[in-house]
């Protein structure tokens, strides 16, 4: 295993190849009107992340999962393909284990800002590519061209060398999701505040192989309650972990 530190790059016990992200600044969400989409992308505002962090380079594989849980609840079974069928409760249960095997408290879902930021590696773009959906399937499983999941890092990866950024699956993040981003962070931390007035769901990231060009735009959001594994073969997650 590589000692994380500060290298570009990190691999930790099982495998799972981490990506060093710099601290910088950028501008969060979007004013683009996408048909048949979500308005929840506004206001847009400035990001900064002051504290450089990994991201996994790859979606967490069914390979790497079952290591740490001990079964597999994919759909689409293939030990590189990304785990799916997983609720945000069983992301952080994967999380506690593999903190506990390592020894550490490192490991955690990457913040909403955090994830964005990542995405776009230094773009503005409607993806981290530019704004051409033409090009999108060279980068993204999306829109039910392939039904189901694909093997991790089949298409192109971002400026930053993270694969399925766009597309394959959804992808939990820590936050709470509110309908906009009044009341945002500017540091780029997770939001748990939560209106009382609302059920508490948590918000996902990507777009997977099921969605819309427009869902799998570096801006787009969307989530599910916590607990939640319904539609759930569309989901999985990517790991961030502490410097």
């Amino acid at each position: 295993m590589e000692e994380a530190g500060c290298s570009n790059a990190y691999r930790n016990s099982i495998g799972i190849e981490f990506i060093r992200i710099p601290e910088g600044e950028f501008n969060m969400g979007s004013q683009i009107d996408e048909n048949n989409w979500y308005d929840n992308e506004k206001p847009v505002h400035r990001i900064n992340i002051g504290k450089a962090f990994y991201l996994s380079r790859f979606l967490i594989t069914q390979k790497q999962w079952v290591e740490i849980m001990g079964h597999n609840p994919s759909k689409f079974a293939g030990d590189t393909h990304p785990v799916d069928r997983i609720s945000w409760n069983d992301a952080q249960e994967f999380i506690k284990k593999l903190n506990e095997k390592e020894g550490t408290d490192n490991y955690r879902l990457p913040s909403e800002a955090e994830w964005e930021y990542a995405c776009r590696a230094g773009t503005t773009t409607k993806y981290s590519f530019g704004d051409s959906v033409s090009e999108l399937y060279e980068y993204c499983y999306y829109g039910n061209f392939d039904i189901g999941s694909h093997p991790v890092g089949q298409k192109e990866p971002n400026p930053w060398g993270l694969y399925d950024m766009h597309g394959n699956l959804w992808e939990w993040v820590q936050d709470i999701y509110h309908d906009s981003y009044k009341g945002a962070t500017a540091d780029g931390s997770s939001r748990e505040d939560t209106d009382r007035s609302c059920k508490v769901m948590r918000v996902l990231r990507g777009g997977s192989w099921q969605t819309s060009a427009a869902g799998c735009r570096s801006a787009s959001r969307y989530y599910y309650p916590p607990v939640t594994r319904r539609n759930s073969s569309r989901v999985g997650l990517r790991l961030a972990r502490e410097i």
